[in-house]
């Protein structure tokens, strides 16, 4: 391994991330949420030594029509709609004009769930402690736009993790969530992808393959524990 590379691959980094949260195992109240793409192998990890659920929280900003980069909201997975009025008052953007934006995000967003979770509904987070997982951070306006867009579904706790960060994007977020994790945060970052060995991207089809496997082991789990129960009760 690379000493000057902390990650062999995002599984790497999420095994490694799995155990700084292993406070978090073994409880009923807790599940883990990837951002895809490249959220969700590390987020795989995660869930796989807690014993958590596992989804993906789809999160597409809003771009100011004209000014694409800049966001003036988010939507996100559980038609999570969040808005920067301050933003949308500046910049005179009409009610047809985010309309307009907002449909074409919510096709996308739609587009991305199916493929994804297929015919799965999302988890419900009411109440849960919620570990929210990406595979490094730069600015963190991805993660804190997933945070916005959480908050909406009223989660007891949010933890934000992540492998890799900017220390002055790490204590930005810190303001914003019960919990956050960094496990890496280089006073000089220029990019995610350099800390790891191999960054390649992750396909559409490796997330829908973990989502399946962490499915599959959840119901395992659970008949497992409907068994162990049943047996007490007897």
């Amino acid at each position: 391994m690379d000493r000057t590379k902390p990650f062999r691959d995002r599984r790497h980094a999420g095994a490694l991330l799995g155990r700084a949260l292993i406070h978090h195992a073994g409880r009923d109240d807790v599940l883990v949420l990837g951002l895809p793409r490249g959220g969700v192998p590390v987020a795989y990890e995660i869930a796989t030594r807690l014993d958590a659920p596992l989804d993906v929280l789809i999160v597409r900003k809003l771009g100011l029509p004209g000014h694409e980069e800049l966001a003036m909201g988010a939507i996100a997975s559980g038609g999570i709609l969040v808005l920067d009025p301050e933003i949308l008052r500046r910049a005179g953007v009409t009610q047809a004009a985010l309309d307009a934006v907002i449909e074409h995000e919510t096709e996308e967003l739609a587009r991305r769930e199916q493929t994804f979770r297929g015919a799965r509904t999302a988890l419900d987070v009411a109440g849960q402690t919620v570990i929210l997982v990406d595979d490094g951070l730069a600015t963190g306006s991805s993660m804190l736009a997933a945070i916005g867009a959480l908050r909406t579904r009223k989660p007891g706790k949010i933890v934000a993790a992540v492998p890799i960060a900017p220390p002055e994007t790490c204590r930005a977020l810190r303001t914003r969530v019960e919990e956050m994790v960094c496990l890496v945060t280089p006073p000089q970052f220029h990019a995610v992808g350099v800390w790891y060995e191999d960054f390649s991207q992750t396909t559409d089809a490796e997330v829908r393959i973990l989502l399946d496997q962490a499915h599959r082991r959840g119901a395992q789990l659970s008949s497992q524990r409907d068994t162990t129960q049943g047996t007490h009760a007897r």
